[in-house]
């Protein structure tokens, strides 16, 4: 699939809930699996399994039902869940791009023997399948996002943080801030209180996966060449609540 075809869904996907229960075409399955087996990852040294698993895989609790789910584990390293975020979100934009209606389940677990099938850490789960409701954002007035002065002061770079400031998050907190410049784009966390961090702590560094993800695809749809560094001179922002993760280098 071409990289296009990911970013013009970043405009119009939505998560999905309800779902046919119907399971997927084999032949679907296989060129789920083929994508999944190569997504890109932020940290090449940093190990993650995912798994296609079954309904009956899953404990759900109050969470509806859907026929298929993609269960990721990762070593437990630094930046480990920012890593999970960015690949996943590949994932979740293949899926909607593809006709297929996806959502990342937080609550929901696998069962003791998917758990047990793995070495690595459980994090978190994607529900797949084809949708039993509209598959896509009819426009963008649909997203409820903040504006993106409340998410970043770079200026000349709407184009590129437009496609962030869409990025799908726990509970739509849009944990995010973006400082820099046009050239590097410093991407950095917002710091909870102490309930919200209860709640969303995990998430928060999935979430600014998803959103690093958005922005390098959206600099490489307009032509950019560009790599995820980590820079030790990055702006010190925590005065202001924010915690750096990565900078973006566009050329």
């Amino acid at each position: 699939m071409e990289k296009k075809e990911l970013y013009e869904t970043i405009f119009k996907r939505k998560s999905i809930r309800n779902y046919d229960l119907t399971p997927l075409d084999q032949n679907i399955l296989t060129k789920i699996s083929e994508f999944m087996n190569n997504l890109t990852p932020l940290d090449s040294d940093i190990k993650v399994e995912l798994k296609i698993i079954s309904p009956d895989d899953v404990k759900r609790r109050v969470m509806k039902k859907a026929p298929h789910y993609i269960a990721v584990f990762s070593e437990p390293k630094e930046g480990y869940l920012t890593n999970v975020g960015f690949m996943l979100q590949q994932m979740d934009l293949y899926l909607s791009a593809s006709g297929i209606g996806s959502c990342w389940q937080g609550i929901p677990k696998p069962t003791k023997d998917v758990l047990q099938g793995s070495d690595l850490e459980f994090i978190i789960l994607i529900a797949f399948g084809k949708p039993a409701e509209s598959l896509h954002r009819s426009n963008l007035s649909e997203f409820k996002r903040k504006p993106l002065n409340e998410i970043s002061d770079i200026k000349n770079t709407d184009k590129l943080l437009e496609a962030a400031r869409f990025a799908p998050s726990a509970g739509n907190s849009q944990p995010w801030f973006f400082t820099g410049d046009e050239n590097m784009i410093h991407v950095y966390s917002n710091k909870p209180g102490f309930i919200r961090g209860l709640l969303l702590k995990k998430y928060i560094r999935l979430d600014v996966g998803i959103a690093l993800y958005h922005l390098k695809l959206a600099a490489e749809n307009f032509g950019k060449e560009t790599q995820i560094t980590f820079e030790k001179t990055a702006p010190d922002y925590s005065n202001k609540g924010y915690e750096y993760i990565a900078s973006l280098i566009q050329n």
